[in-house]
């Protein structure tokens, strides 16, 4: 079965050579050794435990009830680090260090089920087993096979080897013939077993069923905040750039017939573009939060700024007839600042596909008088190019802003006008 490339990119050991060798020189099988020999490292302490309660049964010093007694102490405690949440993680950053296997990293504060755990108890257990067969053969056949080679060449083995058969009385040419299959048999075995716990690990350490759902979870927020990122600059850059484009269409219009409009215009523009900017910096902030960097802290726009926008946009030659009804400064932070972006994506709408003036209405609720925020923008068209009720960044983005917040958005043609109207629920107690 062939290997393809590792995570992160790391070759899993292709080389060059013939296709008998190659498992024996792949750095991939060197790696699986490691992790082999680690299992091999852990299961001492069992090996020896067992060792000692063998010599102990056999030799009949101790009461064999207490020598029963001690044992399944032992067993107990020899048992529960297997089925502990950390040691599963152990073996998962082990496996995915030393096997090359993309598994994800156990959920912090995620409670383990019971087939989690027990799929992880028989991993480690699989893992002592064979890294303690491995560790036997390493420190047995390894040297015996050594032993065979160097005899090929005359040295001596010493008065300690004479009443080894097997050395003695075969001939030299075969000893070293035996200890070359030993190395190489022991090479296969280690690949072969480090192939099958590469292919063994995500089925016994996978992700259990809660771990799934918390990492759908996690990733939604995560799209949820991209989305919510990339409305911030399509409302904020895009409505700067119309202003901006209208203030200069117009200021180059009447450069010469007033120059003190085209002062005014330039001026906007200044002031637009800065508060871009500014919006530009913060979110790139945010998305450089995650690399360690803190966010920059900037002011979110809110309905306490409306005066302003209503006077950029009145600024770039675009006629706006605002009407407030109730303190926009006692709304919700999260719905006054969804409110802001709502009516500047409609004003900007407005400039691009529409005609004459600009109609909004800001009702806020107050007295149990309305359910929630009232937000409505009416405006003439030009023709086909107003935007379409189904599409366009500009609707997406607030349709999703308004259904974030759980409310309702109308958007159409109404009477060779174009309405927009959001209805944005404000918690009871939460307005004045």
């Amino acid at each position: 079965m062939g290997e393809s490339v590792g995570r992160g990119g790391r070759d899993n050991g292709r080389v060059k050579g013939p296709v008998v060798v190659r498992p024996l020189v792949r750095a991939s099988t060197w790696r699986r050794a490691v992790f082999l020999l680690l299992g091999g490292v852990l299961a001492l302490p069992y090996g020896l435990l067992a060792a000692t309660f063998a010599q102990m049964l056999t030799r009949g010093e101790v009461p064999r009830t207490i020598v029963f007694v001690l044992v399944a102490v032992g067993a107990g405690i020899a048992t529960v680090p297997v089925f502990l949440g950390g040691s599963r993680a152990l073996e998962i950053a082990a496996a995915r260090a030393l096997l090359d296997v993309d598994l994800p990293a156990p959920v912090v504060g995620q409670r383990i089920d019971r087939e989690t755990r027990l799929r992880a108890a028989l991993w480690i257990a699989m893992h002592l087993v064979t890294g303690g067969a491995v560790m036997f053969a390493a420190i047995s056949a390894l040297p015996m096979a050594l032993v065979f080679i160097v005899h090929q060449f005359g040295v001596g083995l010493g008065p300690a080897y004479s009443g080894a058969g097997p050395l003695v009385e075969l001939h030299p040419a075969v000893a070293t013939l035996t200890g070359v299959v030993v190395l190489v048999a022991l090479g296969y075995a280690v690949a072969g077993l480090g192939a099958l716990a590469a292919s063994m690990a995500p089925v016994l350490l996978g992700p259990s069923q809660g771990e799934r759902i918390a990492a759908l979870e996690a990733r939604t927020v995560r799209l949820a905040e991209r989305n919510r990122l990339a409305r911030e600059l399509h409302d904020s850059v895009g409505h700067a750039l119309t202003v901006a484009t209208l203030q200069a269409g117009a200021g180059r219009e009447l450069l010469d017939s007033d120059p003190e409009f085209t002062r005014r215009a330039l001026r906007a523009i200044e002031e637009t573009s800065r508060r871009a900017m500014d919006d530009l910096d913060h979110v790139l902030g945010l998305l450089r939060e995650s690399a360690g960097e803190p966010a920059p802290i900037a002011p979110q726009r809110t309905l306490d700024q409306l005066d302003r926008l209503v006077a950029d946009t009145r600024a770039a030659g675009l006629e706006v007839r605002a009407h407030v009804d109730g303190a926009v400064g006692t709304l919700p932070a999260a719905v006054s600042r969804e409110g802001y972006r709502i009516v500047q994506e409609g004003l900007t709408n407005a400039a691009r596909h529409g005609r004459g003036p600009v109609t909004v209405r800001v009702d806020v609720p107050r007295d149990g008088s309305r359910p929630g925020l009232e937000i409505e923008l009416v405006n003439g068209v030009r023709g086909r190019t107003a935007p379409r009720p189904g599409g366009g960044r500009g609707l997406t983005g607030m349709r999703e802003r308004v259904l974030l917040l759980g409310g309702r958005l109308d958007a159409g043609a109404d009477g060779g006008q174009w309405r927009v109207r959001a209805s944005l629920p404000v918690p009871r107690g939460e307005s004045g």
